[in-house]
């Protein structure tokens, strides 16, 4: 009995927790993201070469043990210290806010690489004319689930796993005007109710003057009770938020009512990166991949990608948007339709032309003096 008991407790006591399970879990998947694509692309390499070079079985195996040497190299001079030194938080790391090392990273070492492999069987096809493989579907849906993989990690790492979220929401956007503390209203409620019993009448409202409010509502807003309570306000706003965000509705299809922040995570990223998916799916087309656009194609795509790099609630998001996926995709749409016809569909050219004038008049014109007239809608 006592051997028993000692043994369940020495088992009990090696089982590693949860928090452990979650970040190898983790760090297993990132990692599984930055070889496979690598060795599938490398694998469709080294079988062109072989048969653009009649059998020769030496090419083939001589492309894949570079593959083998590349990602044994990457992973223990590059990889692993990156990622110690993230998890640990040391040296310039901790002060990382605005974008994410692990992600760049990544984009330099897979991305980048399996897009210039890409680029080169190719140019390789086209200088020989032959055309043996185009690396359809599978390698670059691969590439592209992968580089979503490893952005929705990076997302979803400070979240729980299992029962509801208690994490802070990664993309809440402070600079929103979002109610933070209901208690700050229930506040000021009662500090007017005062003020009214002591002098029995309503003289402490604030009122208009001017255009301004009154002194008296100045000072209170200026007043240490005031203070303390918008000082809290950060640490109250993703309570509210998350509360709202779950819904309340308690009806009979309350089971329907129901959101979280995880799941939206995922959604997300797929939406994101739907518009680099087609622009490479495009590529795809023979009559593409087999010319001269598939170098502007692959290049302006893998700039896109670049956007991963910055944290999701940061405000240069969007103008990076602008420059490295909307205004480039937009020409090179229009000039591939023009020269091979209808490869992709033309919602594309018209939602990145869409999106490139919304950006520009509300961000830049809408704030010039001509559109501020009292006339203007």
């Amino acid at each position: 009995m006592s051997l028993g008991f000692f043994w369940g407790g020495g088992c009990s006591g090696i089982m590693p927790s949860g928090k452990t399970v979650k970040l190898v879990l983790y760090e297993v998947l990132q990692f599984a993201a930055l070889i496979v694509p690598v060795f599938v692309i490398m694998g469709r390499f080294a079988s062109l070469i072989r048969d653009v070079k009649g059998e020769d079985h030496t090419a083939y195996w001589l492309v894949v043990a570079l593959s083998i040497a590349y990602v044994t190299s990457v992973t223990l001079l590059v990889w692993v210290p990156l990622r110690y030194v993230t998890l640990k938080q040391k040296r310039f790391i901790s002060e990382i806010k605005q974008w994410r090392p692990t992600a760049l990273a990544y984009l330099i070492l897979c991305t980048l690489p399996c897009f210039a492999i890409l680029i080169a069987s190719s140019k390789l096809q086209a200088d020989r004319g032959s055309k043996l493989d185009h690396f359809t579907e599978l390698p670059v849906s691969l590439v592209l689930f992968s580089l979503i993989c490893v952005d929705i990690i990076e997302r979803i790492r400070p979240c729980r796993l299992l029962g509801q979220s208690d994490s802070l929401d990664p993309d809440l956007d402070m600079s929103r005007p979002v109610l933070t503390n209901p208690n700050y209203v229930a506040t000021i409620s009662r500090q007017l109710h005062v003020d009214i019993g002591q002098n029995g009448s309503t003289q402490s409202h604030p009122d208009a003057r001017n255009g301004s409010t009154s002194d008296r509502w100045q000072d209170n807003a200026g007043s240490p009770n005031f203070s303390a309570l918008t000082s809290r306000a950060p640490s109250t706003a993703y309570l509210y938020s998350s509360s709202s965000r779950r819904g309340s509705y308690s009806g009979h299809l309350g089971f329907l009512h129901r959101r979280d922040m995880r799941a939206e995570v995922i959604v997300d990223s797929f939406m994101f990166w739907l518009d680099t998916v087609e622009l490479v799916r495009m590529a795809g087309e023979p009559s593409v991949f087999y010319s001269g656009w598939v170098f502007p194609v692959y290049i302006f795509a893998f700039l896109s990608t670049l956007r991963v790099a910055i944290v999701p609630n940061n405000p240069l998001l969007a103008s990076a948007g602008l420059v490295l996926q909307d205004l480039p995709f937009f020409v090179i749409r229009v000039a591939v339709i023009i020269l091979f016809g209808f490869v992709t569909p033309v919602l594309y050219p018209l939602k990145n032309v869409l999106v490139s004038l919304t950006f520009i008049y509300f961000t830049f014109l809408a704030k010039l003096k001509f559109f501020k007239r009292p006339s203007m809608f």
